[in-house]
């Protein structure tokens, strides 16, 4: 589990993809600190497992689908990436809850200044803007940050000075594509709040539904 607050920003050495399996090879610093072999990092907001540790970077395996399925498939060497090791029990909780399993991408639509802060709208699919709710949490390439607007088809977050010099969102620019991971707890209450599938052969049929229907 991760918490959204970035650790370092490190940079693209290369990736390696076949047609079952790749590797990506980065170039950090700060989370190589107590890191083992074994270990989790989130890369943009993707948990991966580092299987490699170098004296100035790691190595982690990574599936083809999740190149395809995020922003790292776009990633050329020299290309920074927000960096965060898993939380450990006796941190801080900084942000939210991140899982490290995005639910998809987003393509930034505009950029803009409002005196010290900057914003950024997201353009995403319905599926995952359905659990993106105004002043909630959002995981944006790993970054939590709040939600300010939402519209139909995008969200909007403002970003402050300092979020913007140490993580990559003060690089992106619109047209860029961002990996996006909702509030888990929104998806828990959804799941929650469906009605029990009955059991097989068991009909759901009662006395009070009937009643209640006015039959």
């Amino acid at each position: 589990m991760f918490t959204g607050i970035i650790e370092e920003m490190g940079s693209m050495v290369r990736v390696e993809s076949g047609s079952t399996s790749g590797k990506i090879q980065l170039k950090a610093h700060k989370v190589l600190e107590g890191t083992k072999i074994g270990d989790s990092i989130a890369v943009n907001g993707v948990c991966l497992t580092v299987v490699e540790l170098h004296g100035n970077g790691f190595t982690a395996d990574v599936m083809p689908e999740t190149l395809k399925r995020s922003n790292l498939g776009q990633l050329a060497p020299g290309s920074r990436v927000n960096l965060e090791r898993a939380m450990a029990m006796d941190g801080r909780f900084g942000g939210h809850i991140v899982s490290g399993h995005i639910d998809g991408t987003g393509k930034i639509k505009k950029v803009w200044r409002e005196q010290n802060a900057v914003w950024y709208t997201v353009d995403t699919p319905k599926e995952v803007m359905r659990y993106i709710v105004e002043k909630g949490s959002i995981a944006i390439d790993g970054t939590s940050l709040t939600v300010a607007l939402v519209t139909e088809n995008s969200f909007s977050v403002s970003i402050i000075p300092h979020t913007l010099g140490e993580t990559v969102l003060g690089e992106k620019k619109a047209g860029d594509t961002v990996n996006l991971e909702n509030d888990i707890i929104g998806k828990y209450v959804e799941k929650l709040m469906q009605p029990k599938e009955p059991e097989k052969g068991k009909s759901t049929l009662t006395k009070d539904l009937l009643f209640g229907a006015g039959f």
